[in-house]
């Protein structure tokens, strides 16, 4: 079993760090609230050592070797202690780990629903569940220090994305679908990135769509659910 790596880092993407070992490449996946400090771990040499969790994922025709990465072995402890929780695999404890260990920790301990259930992958019941299996169990996880700005900074994200998915709900209980709710949204913030509620991003659809010129008309057409251009009423 692979259970630290140390090599540098030749590739980071939004959920991963490619290491070369020994002329070996390795990807290793880090959950969203480790992998923004590891830049500052990486030695002058750009290498960087983590501490890491292989399990096998298992497809319906194939088998594959996962490495899920750390920058100490209590993190990676807190990790194997959150993936006990029934339904909580190593794939859904990794999409979730979004806001820094002690953060998730504290939150488990003082059994806050609220904070449990807005991380990617956790809904009500779950934070129900993590609570009932960890309370009592992660104090000493809630005690890591966290550096300055990390828990604001993912936070911030975690906001922003709540915002869309709020708006893109509204939307789609508007009749449109779904793949058009989040084009709509796409769109919207492209032209007005700074909007800071759902309510503002729904407004900045309808101003965007009221202004998007229609091909071969003259001025404005409203246009009604699903796109559909409303037809003038007869005389």
């Amino acid at each position: 079993m692979i259970c630290r790596l140390r090599g540098a880092v030749r590739e980071q993407t939004e959920t991963a760090l490619v290491l070369e070992v020994h002329g070996v490449c390795y990807q290793i996946f880090v959950p969203p609230s480790i992998l923004q400090r590891v830049s500052d771990r990486v030695a002058g040499n750009g290498e960087v050592e983590l501490v890491t969790f292989h399990y096998q994922q298992v497809d319906v025709s194939k088998s594959v070797p996962v490495l899920i990465g750390f920058l100490n072995e209590i993190e990676r402890e807190f990790f194997e202690r959150f993936i006990t929780v029934s339904g909580v695999g190593p794939k859904a404890a990794l999409k979730a780990m979004t806001l820094p260990i002690p953060t998730i920790a504290q939150a488990i301990h003082e059994g806050n629903l609220g904070l449990l259930k807005s991380l990617p992958g956790i809904g009500e019941q779950r934070a129900k569940e993590i609570v009932a299996k960890l309370q009592g169990k992660v104090g000493k996880f809630a005690l890591m220090q966290s550096p300055p700005g990390a828990e604001a900074a993912v936070t911030e994200e975690q906001t922003e994305r709540e915002i869309e998915e709020e708006a893109v709900a509204v939307l789609v209980q508007l009749e449109y679908t779904k793949p058009e709710a989040k084009q709509m949204v796409k769109a919207a913030l492209a032209r007005n990135p700074n909007v800071k509620t759902a309510e503002e991003l729904l407004n900045e659809v309808y101003c965007q769509r009221q202004a998007a010129p229609v091909p071969g008309g003259e001025g404005v057409v409203q246009r009604g659910p699903q796109g559909r251009r409303k037809q003038p009423a007869s005389l």
